[in-house]
């Protein structure tokens, strides 16, 4: 038999998914401080590679500029593209903070005594081969990295061609401080180069256990609708900030600047205000005052229209309470109720974070319960919810699901458990015949 034949998938996608399976039952071995050393090593390797990582995404940057220029790309994206010196220091620390987290392997979740000499154990486990999909922000690649690498999962990426040149460096900073791991397989990092990479990592599920789309609405249908994987939707970032007839205006103009001004080009940036008709007339002419000086642009209702005659806003349509706009553009609307606030919501909005901003607890209790999100703060701005600010040290991406995970996912939601059963010859007959009896007496 010909002895040539795997190299001829050594780059193929099947080859590479192959792979990753290897490396994923090798990282599953490996104990906490060494997963940890290696995550040390991995962010003075992101520090050292500084100039690298630069050069790279200025390469990136240039032909983006000229895809805004011509209008084929977003400013948003282009934002969410650039990469500065301190944002490479925050992906070095972000890693940093992964490896101080506790170990998510090994966990016992649940012992039961079956029955005497007969134990049942549940215990947490990586998932093995991960593949995600995103688009444009580099910084999701140590992210990700970490991330697997902590709880023991292989990682095959994709990113967008606009990012390509810094993802590609990001990859192989990481592979090369792997490699100084003798124990730890290289392959556990890897990246696909196109979209046709993309079209056949889908179809290879015997080896790919899950896929996480980070990105546009219209990339995550796409993979859910061609994929024979489970997937984890990332979807899209349709977030609300409701000023409650009992809202502090001082908080309230604070917390709906923040939410939608301090980086609008992120999934948890608010898209549409909406206040309670009680306090529209104090709240919008001030609120709306603060958001123009940043240079949003206010589409209004027109029960907000006729509270701010002096200013220049668009009249809303249906269409705007579902977009997303990623940008300093802002939905306002004037509602009776915190009943209709949340019937808004649950109609438009993408199950993601919304805020109620009053000092009503009852009113706080109520948005709370009934809104359908993953993520529902009160006094809050939307923007807090991520995976570095809720403590998880980074983040896959933010599920607007319920299985599986929810919200910010960082290393429980990259875990599963298996069923560990200890016995001393025990079989099943006795128990069939009414000869024994099980206990199902839980253990601490």
């Amino acid at each position: 038999m010909s002895q040539t034949a795997p190299l001829q998938t050594e780059t193929s996608v099947a080859g590479i998914a192959r792979r990753a399976r290897e490396a994923s039952r090798l990282l599953a071995r490996l104990s906490g401080d060494c997963r940890n050393a290696v995550l040390i090593a991995a962010a003075k390797s992101i520090e050292s590679s500084l100039a690298q990582i630069l050069e790279a995404n200025a390469i990136d940057c240039r032909a983006a500029e000229l895809d805004v220029a011509s209008g084929k790309m977003s400013s948003a994206m282009l934002k969410r593209l650039r990469v500065t010196e301190h944002g490479v220091a925050e992906m070095a620390m972000r890693v940093r903070d992964v490896a101080t987290l506790p170990d998510p392997l090994g966990r016992t979740l649940m012992s039961t005594e079956l029955d005497e000499n007969l134990t049942l154990f549940r215990e947490s486990c990586p998932l093995g081969v991960i593949g995600v999909i995103f688009e444009s922000r580099p910084e999701v690649v140590p992210q990700l990295a970490s991330l697997a690498l902590k709880s023991g999962n292989a990682l095959i990426l994709k990113g967008g061609t606009e990012a390509a040149h810094t993802n590609e460096v990001l990859v192989a900073v990481w592979r090369a401080a792997l490699e100084k791991f003798a124990e730890v397989p290289a392959d556990s990092v890897q990246l696909l180069q196109t979209r046709a990479d993309v079209l056949e990592l889908l179809a290879l599920d015997r080896d790919v256990d899950l896929i996480i789309p980070r990105g546009s609405y219209e990339l995550v249908r796409f993979i859910m609708e061609h994929s024979r994987i489970p997937v984890l939707g990332h979807g899209e970032g349709i977030c609300h900030v409701y000023v409650d007839r009992s809202a502090d205006i001082d908080k309230a103009i604070e917390i709906a600047y923040d939410a939608k001004v301090q980086y609008p080009a992120v999934c948890n940036a608010a898209e549409t205000l909406l206040v309670h008709e009680d306090i529209a007339g104090k709240f919008l002419p001030l609120a709306v005052a603060r958001l123009k000086e940043a240079g949003v642009e206010i589409r209004a209702d027109a029960k907000a229209q006729s509270l701010l005659p002096g200013e220049n806003t668009v009249r809303a349509t249906d269409a705007d309470w579902s977009t997303e706009y990623s940008d300093l553009i802002l939905s306002v609307k004037v509602v009776p109720d915190i009943n209709d606030a949340i019937e808004h919501i649950n109609r438009y909005g993408s199950r993601h974070t919304d805020t109620i901003v009053t000092e009503d607890d009852a009113a706080a209790a109520k948005f709370m319960n009934e809104v359908d999100s993953a993520g529902v703060f009160q006094n809050a701005s939307t923007r807090f919810a991520d995976g570095f600010r809720y403590g998880f040290g980074a983040e896959v991406g933010i599920s607007n699901s319920k299985l599986h995970a929810r919200g910010p996912m960082g290393l429980e939601g990259l875990t599963t458990y298996k069923y560990k059963l200890y016995g001393n010859g025990h079989t099943v007959a006795p128990y069939a015949k009414g000869e024994r009896n099980f206990k199902h007496r839980r253990l601490s």
